[in-house]
């Protein structure tokens, strides 16, 4: 098990989504970075849909009963073992005992704490990946008692050894670095004009206080007079736009249908990259070269 000591700004479980499910409204959630997630998972030798804990910009402090190992990708929080300062993207051993914290924000929005075989909260709809409405609470609170598999204590020093990856990750500092995000047309796209057309391509756009899961808005507008759709399909990175201008960008937790238009869709790269950017930041939309 895993004691919660004390949270972060907003930290849950989660997975790589509830899939199946769209026709009864659920939406797929799951990791924000899916990039991050699954590195961190991969670098234990985790199957990739092992849940991870999904920390925005400040980290829990989590008390470990068991001997395990973890990996911390995505944003780097400064995080410690005992005090003692931990890289990312690396296999740490963990002694039952051991206080995993973490410190000042370095760069990016979200870490990924991943565990040697994953968090083992209970499965809904064939995922652990919480959500207002579909599990019982959406996001962690200081006293949870997190299910791990004890995995290590029935191995021997030298399976555990053995088993134990060395491997070095060198990481895309892209991801987080970049102000560019790849884009499509969207299905709407070609109901606005040329000089629409140029401003979504040409101007800066910075994320508004208005964003979390759900989207990412963004404080520019541009001016339009488009009409609204029928209900149709959306999807996480659909970037919808408002009658007042505004530019909505869905994220994983997003409704599944909608009635704004559907002016852009980001790439799957490009969602895991918006979602290591935070308030006040820049982004420039850049048609994608696939």
């Amino acid at each position: 098990m895993v004691e919660v000591l004390k949270t972060g700004l907003f930290d849950t479980i989660q997975d790589l989504g509830r899939f199946g499910h769209q026709e009864f409204g659920v939406p797929v959630s799951g990791v924000m970075d899916a990039y991050s997630a699954t590195l961190a998972n991969s670098i234990l030798a985790n199957d990739t849909q092992c849940a991870v804990i999904e920390s925005t910009v400040s980290g829990p402090q989590l008390k470990f009963c068991v001997d395990t190992r973890i990996c911390i990708s995505g944003a780097n929080m400064n995080a410690t073992l005992n005090t003692n300062a931990i890289k990312p993207n690396m296999s740490i051993d963990v002694k039952a005992g051991d206080v995993l914290s973490f410190g000042q924000l370095v760069y990016g929005c979200r870490t990924y704490i991943a565990v040697l075989g994953g968090f083992l909260t209970k499965p809904i709809m064939g995922s652990r990946s919480m959500y207002d409405g579909v599990t019982s609470n959406f996001r962690l609170h200081k006293g949870d008692w997190l299910p791990i598999s004890d995995v290590l204590g029935y191995r021997s020093v030298e399976e555990r050894s053995n088993a134990k990856s060395l491997s070095s990750v060198k990481i895309n500092t892209n991801h987080f670095q970049t102000y560019d995000i790849e884009v499509f047309k969207g299905p709407e796209f070609v109901q606005l004009d040329a000089e629409q057309q140029r401003f979504l391509f040409d101007s800066e756009f910075t994320i508004s206080k208005e964003s979390n899961r759900m989207a990412y808005q963004c404080n520019e507008r541009l001016d339009n007079s488009l009409n609204s759709i029928i209900t149709s399909l959306v999807l996480p990175g659909t970037v919808q736009l408002t009658p007042s201008g505004e530019l909505i960008i869905l994220m994983r937790d997003c409704q599944i249908t909608g009635g704004y238009p559907r002016v852009l869709q980001l790439s799957e790269n490009s969602v895991n990259m918006m979602s290591q950017k935070f308030l006040g930041q820049k982004l420039k939309f850049k048609f994608s070269s696939w």
